[in-house]
């Protein structure tokens, strides 16, 4: 079978052009093991967290910026043209306010700039090498060059902070030492910085630049003044038979010219899209929108090494600003992972955090070097049990089912019997509470000192959506390892008949938490979603059409659902200002993207219209030419036009999305023919075996009421 084509997302001259505009677009790439670079289209440093190599200094990610730029001047016959901007203090951009780029695209992951000056046209590319702290910049000339040879010199500006810093007056001061096509930066007792000139020359210089502005930091209430240590310059004569550049890398550059580099980096990609379609065919068909999706879920998927020799797995919430947490692991793990036929890998993850599990919980911050971890979480063992429900599904959970089962059993028994937070089931509606004075624990989890914005005492709704939708998983896996399913089938019935409680009258869908405090919560938020979307439901048709309706009425827009709706006076339409302004918007209107996904499924769930859902998540395609290019960012404000904020690149947005079109073009691909797009139940019977499974493409089940239905 040939290798499939990368999928292209290309900005043509005029958005190139406008300073404004390109700077607003972020270009960003991992290395696999929580090390990344990014910048903007237009070449200025906006965040704190933009440079050519972050690397995880203090693994797991105790994340450094080491590398910053590389300022390229173009130099023919006695002209120059800087081929790089930076925004200085007072909001002045230099050398020129100019952009010089012709054309800007990414080519599968890797960015690509064409400058067009003086008669010439020449190329930049920027990649990473998989599973090293290494970063490749590239040029090579296209045309013109007039009978001279043009040349290159490169500033090479870098650094050694924390990515969550700025550098103030205590600064790095290493050892610089250059020879021929070689600089090597070292920090005594830390770290080295090794940097190669491939095709040129590299001498040192060393002088402070200060005064870069960023105006990202200032936009969120943060400092917004940097400042880099230009280490040198690089040297290089442009032709138009080879690319030349720099390999930046932590200790000792890996091996390779460039152009071998760039290949090896493409064939990768191409194998993730081609994992992707031997394991759905419905790939095959797909948008470039959505294969560049299957290329987006990779960023965000990391080695973790773990005691000892050991080496795990786990995922990077967002960049850059996140590091790897419970619940938002399990919540993208399939969109992640299944979506895009990598089942080995969400084994490791779910195998990764098995031995973090105390009380029944799982951390909702996986813990760094020496860090304790954190607890406070309601809801993400209930996840970690969906994940594993998903993965068995898939048929790629083989022998860690029944290594890891205890752990599922006990996860169980500890929100059955009781455990921290006054998280426990109510004997008599068989629901789960949750919650102390002063504690956070559903995914609306912002706290202000000691505030928590929506604390959520009670029984929140989603949470015990979770817990039916795990004890119906619950009786799958016991099933599957030879244990009792009948202990899970009792509490799943009993938490079924509970959970009408949540219903409001006239067809207004559910109350958000019930028993709280100050009694019943009945604000208009998305959670009661979840109640559709997930594989089992504790509601009748009946509810879930209305659940839906409200939500489609009140809280829909085109990237995701809001989490309040405008109606209430509590209700934030812009996530902007300071940090305790943002956090106070958090939850409180702004639009989340994750649960877009979300959306489609219980949509298609009600109405068996998958054509109506997959048209739900096409919105996102323009979403991959804004902020964060070729992924999707975690947050939009509530107020049109639902402008991006938060994190440029957030793991569950990408996977809730390609979780859904994974699940509902399975729904139509896979139906027989003449039968409806939305597929059909399962009728029943024995289960076939994996072999069966393997050789033949069954109908896929619509998500239903029935306890235990699959998605497709």
């Amino acid at each position: 079978m040939s290798q499939p084509s990368l999928p292209s997302l290309r900005l043509d001259q005029t958005a190139c052009a406008d300073l404004e505009q390109a700077e607003s677009l972020e270009w960003w790439l991992s290395n696999g093991h929580g090390g990344y670079a990014a910048g903007t289209v237009a070449g200025p440093l906006t965040r704190r967290y933009h440079g050519l190599l972050i690397a995880p200094l203090r693994p797991p990610l105790g994340r450094c910026l080491v590398l910053a730029k590389a300022d390229a001047t173009l130099t023919a016959g006695g002209r120059e043209w800087p081929l790089f901007a930076n925004r200085w203090a007072g909001g002045v951009v230099a050398p020129s306010d100019r952009i010089r780029v012709e054309a800007f695209a990414l080519e599968g992951r890797v960015p690509v700039w064409r400058f067009a000056v003086g008669g010439m046209e020449l190329e930049q590319r920027v990649w990473m090498e998989h599973g090293t702290d290494a970063v490749r910049i590239a040029w090579r000339l296209l045309r013109g060059g007039g009978g001279q040879t043009p040349r290159l010199r490169v500033a090479l500006l870098a650094n050694a902070r924390d990515h969550h810093g700025v550098t103030g007056n205590r600064r790095c001061d290493p050892r610089i030492g250059a020879e021929g096509d070689r600089m090597v930066v070292e920090h005594p007792g830390w770290f080295t910085l090794v940097i190669r000139a491939q095709g040129g020359t590299l001498h040192a210089e060393p002088a402070w630049i200060e005064g870069f502005d960023l105006p990202l930091e200032r936009e969120r209430g943060l400092e917004d003044g940097d400042a880099h240590l230009r280490l040198g310059y690089a040297d290089f004569h442009l032709s138009r038979r080879a690319w030349v550049g720099i390999t930046a890398a932590v200790g000792e550059p890996p091996p390779g010219e460039l152009r071998p580099s760039l290949a090896r980096h493409q064939r990768r990609d191409r194998r993730l899209l081609s994992q992707a379609e031997r394991a759905e065919p419905a790939f095959r068909q797909a948008a470039d929108w959505v294969r560049q999706l299957v290329l987006a879920a990779d960023a965000f998927l990391f080695h973790r090494p773990l005691s000892g020799s050991r080496s795990g797995a786990s995922v990077i919430a967002g960049y850059p600003w996140f590091g790897d947490w419970g619940r938002d692991t399990m919540i993208a793990l399939p969109g992640l992972t299944l979506a895009t036929g990598r089942p080995a890998q969400a084994r490791r993850i779910l195998r990764t955090f098995a031995p973090w599990v105390r009380d029944g919980l799982l951390p909702n911050s996986f813990p760094g070097a020496g860090e304790t971890p954190a607890f406070n979480s309601a809801d993400a063992a209930l996840w970690y049990i969906e994940a594993w429900r998903a993965l068995t599904a898939a048929g790629g959970s083989g022998a860690a089912l029944a290594q890891t089962y205890p752990v599922l059993e006990a996860i169980v028994r500890a929100y059955r019997d009781g455990t921290r937070f006054g998280i426990g089931m109510d004997p008599g509606d068989g629901l789960i509470r949750a919650g102390e004075p002063g504690l956070q624990l559903t995914w609306m989890d912002v706290k202000i000192g000691d505030r928590v914005v929506t604390p959520r005492m009670g029984k929140p709704v989603e949470i015990n959506a979770l817990w039916f939708n795990a004890l119906v998983a619950m009786q799958r896996l016991a099933s599957e390892v030879g244990a009792n399913p009948r202990p899970y089938a009792r509490l799943a019935d009993q938490a079924r008949a509970g959970y009408r409680r949540f219903l409001r009258s006239g067809g207004q869908g559910l109350l958000d938490v019930i028993d709280g405090p100050d009694g019943d919560d009945a604000s208009l938020r998305p959670n009661q979603l979840l109640a559709v979307s997930l594989p089992a439901s504790p509601l009748d048709s009946k509810a879930q059409a209305e659940v839906v309706a409200v939500c489609r009425r009140d809280l829909l827009t085109p990237f995701g659902l809001r989490t309040l709706a405008t109606s209430h006076p509590d209700y934030r339409g812009q996530h902007l200002g300071t940090v305790a302004e943002r956090d106070g918007a958090y939850h409180q209107g702004t639009v989340w993207g994750w649960l877009l996904g979300h959306f489609a499924l219980a949509e298609y769930r009600v109405t068996g219209d998958a054509d109506l859902a997959l048209a739900r998540l096409t919105p996102m395609a323009t979403h991959l030419t804004q902020a964060g290019l070729g992924s999707l960012g975690e947050v939009f404000d509530g107020d049109p036009p639902h402008r991006p904020r938060g994190a440029p690149l957030q793991a569950w947005t990408v996977a809730c999305t390609l979780e859904a079109w994974w699940r509902l073009s399975r729904s139509r691909f896979h139906a027989p023919s003449g039968a409806p797009s939305q597929g059909s139940i399962r009728p029943p019977g024995p289960k076939p075996s994996s072999n069966e499974r393997g050789r033949r493409l069954r109908p896929c089940p619509r998500p239903d009421v029935s306890p235990g239905i699959e998605y497709p």
